[in-house]
Protein backbone atom coordinates (compact mmCIF):
# COMPACT_ATOMS: atom_id res chain seq x y z
CA UNK A 1 0.00 0.00 0.00
CA UNK A 2 1.34 3.43 -0.96
CA UNK A 3 1.23 6.16 1.63
CA UNK A 4 -0.74 9.34 0.79
CA UNK A 5 2.39 11.38 1.46
CA UNK A 6 5.77 10.03 0.43
CA UNK A 7 8.64 10.13 2.95
CA UNK A 8 10.76 13.25 2.68
CA UNK A 9 13.91 11.24 3.46
CA UNK A 10 15.01 7.68 2.68
CA UNK A 11 17.50 6.77 5.42
CA UNK A 12 19.50 3.61 4.79
CA UNK A 13 21.69 1.33 6.85
CA UNK A 14 24.99 0.47 5.16
CA UNK A 15 26.34 -3.01 6.01
CA UNK A 16 23.73 -5.59 5.09
CA UNK A 17 21.70 -3.16 2.97
CA UNK A 18 23.85 -1.12 0.58
CA UNK A 19 26.74 -3.57 0.78
CA UNK A 20 27.51 -7.10 1.90
CA UNK A 21 30.13 -7.21 4.63
CA UNK A 22 32.52 -10.02 5.56
CA UNK A 23 34.46 -9.94 8.83
CA UNK A 24 36.61 -12.76 7.48
CA UNK A 25 37.76 -10.98 4.33
CA UNK A 26 38.44 -7.77 6.22
CA UNK A 27 40.39 -9.59 8.92
CA UNK A 28 42.40 -11.55 6.35
CA UNK A 29 43.36 -8.33 4.54
CA UNK A 30 44.50 -6.66 7.78
CA UNK A 31 46.45 -9.77 8.74
CA UNK A 32 48.34 -9.68 5.43
CA UNK A 33 49.03 -5.96 5.90
CA UNK A 34 50.35 -6.48 9.42
CA UNK A 35 52.11 -9.78 8.74
CA UNK A 36 50.27 -11.60 11.51
CA UNK A 37 47.69 -14.32 11.95
CA UNK A 38 43.99 -13.51 11.35
CA UNK A 39 43.21 -14.66 14.89
CA UNK A 40 45.36 -11.86 16.25
CA UNK A 41 43.47 -9.27 14.19
CA UNK A 42 40.15 -10.66 15.42
CA UNK A 43 41.33 -10.44 19.02
CA UNK A 44 42.63 -6.87 18.71
CA UNK A 45 39.67 -5.52 16.77
CA UNK A 46 36.71 -7.39 18.18
CA UNK A 47 37.45 -9.51 21.26
CA UNK A 48 39.11 -6.53 22.95
CA UNK A 49 36.10 -4.27 22.35
CA UNK A 50 38.20 -1.79 20.35
CA UNK A 51 35.86 -1.75 17.36
CA UNK A 52 32.82 -1.16 19.57
CA UNK A 53 34.56 1.70 21.35
CA UNK A 54 35.28 3.36 18.02
CA UNK A 55 31.83 2.70 16.59
CA UNK A 56 30.29 4.22 19.72
CA UNK A 57 32.40 7.38 19.53
CA UNK A 58 34.19 6.73 22.82
CA UNK A 59 37.60 7.09 21.11
CA UNK A 60 38.68 9.18 18.14
CA UNK A 61 40.20 7.92 14.90
CA UNK A 62 43.82 8.60 15.83
CA UNK A 63 43.46 6.72 19.13
CA UNK A 64 41.69 3.85 17.41
CA UNK A 65 44.35 3.45 14.73
CA UNK A 66 47.18 3.75 17.26
CA UNK A 67 45.70 1.05 19.48
CA UNK A 68 44.99 -1.16 16.47
CA UNK A 69 48.57 -0.78 15.25
CA UNK A 70 50.02 -1.39 18.71
CA UNK A 71 47.98 -4.57 19.01
CA UNK A 72 49.05 -5.83 15.61
CA UNK A 73 52.66 -4.75 15.95
CA UNK A 74 52.44 -2.74 12.73
CA UNK A 75 51.46 0.86 12.06
CA UNK A 76 47.98 1.04 10.52
CA UNK A 77 47.11 4.34 8.88
CA UNK A 78 43.80 5.54 7.46
CA UNK A 79 44.63 4.26 3.97
CA UNK A 80 45.43 0.75 5.25
CA UNK A 81 42.25 0.66 7.33
CA UNK A 82 40.11 1.80 4.41
CA UNK A 83 41.76 -0.75 2.12
CA UNK A 84 40.84 -3.54 4.53
CA UNK A 85 37.27 -2.29 4.77
CA UNK A 86 37.00 -2.25 0.98
CA UNK A 87 38.37 -5.79 0.90
CA UNK A 88 35.60 -6.92 3.25
CA UNK A 89 32.75 -5.09 1.53
CA UNK A 90 30.87 -5.65 -1.69
CA UNK A 91 28.19 -3.29 -2.97
CA UNK A 92 24.84 -4.78 -4.00
CA UNK A 93 24.32 -3.53 -7.59
CA UNK A 94 20.56 -4.14 -7.46
CA UNK A 95 20.22 -2.11 -4.29
CA UNK A 96 22.39 0.70 -5.66
CA UNK A 97 20.23 0.89 -8.78
CA UNK A 98 17.05 1.17 -6.72
CA UNK A 99 18.50 3.81 -4.41
CA UNK A 100 19.54 5.93 -7.38
CA UNK A 101 16.01 5.66 -8.77
CA UNK A 102 14.43 6.48 -5.40
CA UNK A 103 16.68 9.54 -5.09
CA UNK A 104 14.74 11.08 -7.98
CA UNK A 105 11.70 11.06 -5.69
CA UNK A 106 13.14 11.87 -2.29
CA UNK A 107 16.50 12.77 -0.67
CA UNK A 108 18.64 9.88 0.56
CA UNK A 109 20.96 9.49 3.55
CA UNK A 110 22.87 6.79 5.43
CA UNK A 111 22.87 5.98 9.15
CA UNK A 112 25.38 3.27 10.05
CA UNK A 113 26.89 1.74 13.19
CA UNK A 114 30.49 2.37 12.19
CA UNK A 115 33.38 4.59 13.16
CA UNK A 116 33.90 7.93 11.46
CA UNK A 117 36.41 6.55 8.92
CA UNK A 118 33.63 4.54 7.34
CA UNK A 119 32.25 7.70 5.74
CA UNK A 120 35.47 7.85 3.70
CA UNK A 121 35.59 4.12 2.95
CA UNK A 122 32.07 4.28 1.54
CA UNK A 123 33.26 6.35 -1.39
CA UNK A 124 35.14 3.34 -2.69
CA UNK A 125 32.51 0.76 -1.80
CA UNK A 126 29.41 2.44 -3.23
CA UNK A 127 31.05 4.90 -5.61
CA UNK A 128 27.93 5.30 -7.83
CA UNK A 129 26.11 6.91 -4.87
CA UNK A 130 28.58 9.79 -4.72
CA UNK A 131 28.29 12.75 -4.87
CA UNK A 132 24.63 11.99 -4.08
CA UNK A 133 25.60 11.08 -0.50
CA UNK A 134 28.06 13.92 -0.01
CA UNK A 135 27.54 15.20 3.56
CA UNK A 136 24.70 12.73 4.03
CA UNK A 137 26.51 9.80 5.67
CA UNK A 138 26.10 9.61 9.44
CA UNK A 139 28.33 7.19 11.37
CA UNK A 140 27.56 6.23 14.94
CA UNK A 141 31.16 6.99 15.89
CA UNK A 142 30.69 10.61 14.86
CA UNK A 143 27.24 10.84 16.45
CA UNK A 144 28.45 9.33 19.72
CA UNK A 145 25.62 6.80 19.89
CA UNK A 146 24.71 3.56 18.12
CA UNK A 147 21.46 2.25 16.74
CA UNK A 148 19.01 1.16 18.07
CA UNK A 149 19.32 3.88 20.74
CA UNK A 150 16.74 6.62 20.23
CA UNK A 151 19.43 9.31 20.31
CA UNK A 152 20.99 7.91 17.13
CA UNK A 153 17.77 8.61 15.27
CA UNK A 154 17.02 11.98 16.85
CA UNK A 155 20.51 13.20 15.99
CA UNK A 156 20.02 12.00 12.43
CA UNK A 157 16.72 13.87 12.23
CA UNK A 158 18.42 17.02 13.51
CA UNK A 159 21.14 16.67 10.90
CA UNK A 160 18.71 16.30 8.01
CA UNK A 161 16.10 18.70 9.37
CA UNK A 162 13.24 16.29 8.82
CA UNK A 163 10.45 15.24 11.19
CA UNK A 164 10.49 11.61 12.33
CA UNK A 165 7.17 10.75 10.68
CA UNK A 166 8.52 11.97 7.32
CA UNK A 167 11.45 9.51 7.27
CA UNK A 168 11.57 5.97 5.94
CA UNK A 169 14.43 4.06 7.57
CA UNK A 170 15.55 0.62 6.36
CA UNK A 171 17.96 -1.76 8.08
CA UNK A 172 18.76 -5.47 7.92
CA UNK A 173 18.74 -5.73 11.74
CA UNK A 174 15.21 -5.84 13.15
CA UNK A 175 16.29 -4.41 16.52
CA UNK A 176 17.38 -1.25 14.69
CA UNK A 177 14.06 -1.12 12.84
CA UNK A 178 12.27 -1.38 16.18
CA UNK A 179 14.43 1.41 17.58
CA UNK A 180 13.57 3.64 14.64
CA UNK A 181 9.87 2.96 15.03
CA UNK A 182 10.07 3.74 18.73
CA UNK A 183 11.66 7.08 17.79
CA UNK A 184 8.71 7.84 15.50
CA UNK A 185 10.24 6.99 12.13
CA UNK A 186 8.60 4.83 9.51
CA UNK A 187 10.88 1.80 9.29
CA UNK A 188 11.13 -1.62 7.72
CA UNK A 189 13.54 -4.53 7.39
CA UNK A 190 15.53 -4.89 4.16
CA UNK A 191 18.08 -7.61 3.40
CA UNK A 192 18.49 -7.53 -0.38
CA UNK A 193 17.33 -5.88 -3.60
CA UNK A 194 14.07 -7.83 -3.63
CA UNK A 195 12.99 -6.78 -0.15
CA UNK A 196 14.10 -3.20 -0.77
CA UNK A 197 11.98 -2.99 -3.90
CA UNK A 198 8.96 -4.26 -1.99
CA UNK A 199 9.40 -1.66 0.76
CA UNK A 200 10.06 1.22 -1.65
CA UNK A 201 6.92 0.37 -3.60
CA UNK A 202 4.86 0.31 -0.42
CA UNK A 203 6.02 3.83 0.39
CA UNK A 204 5.63 5.25 -3.09
CA UNK A 205 9.36 5.44 -3.81
CA UNK A 206 9.46 2.89 -6.64
CA UNK A 207 7.24 2.04 -9.58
Amino acid sequence: MTLAVRPRLLLLDFDGVLAHYSHERRIAHLARTAGCEPARVADVLFASGLETEYDSGRIDTSTYLRRLGDGLGCAIDEAAWIASRLAGSRADPGVIEQVLAAAARTPVGVLTNNGALMAHAMRGIVAPLFPLLEGRVLCSGALGVRKPEAAAFTRALDHFGVAAAQVLFVDDVFANVQGARAAGLQADTVTDARTLRRVLRRYGLAS
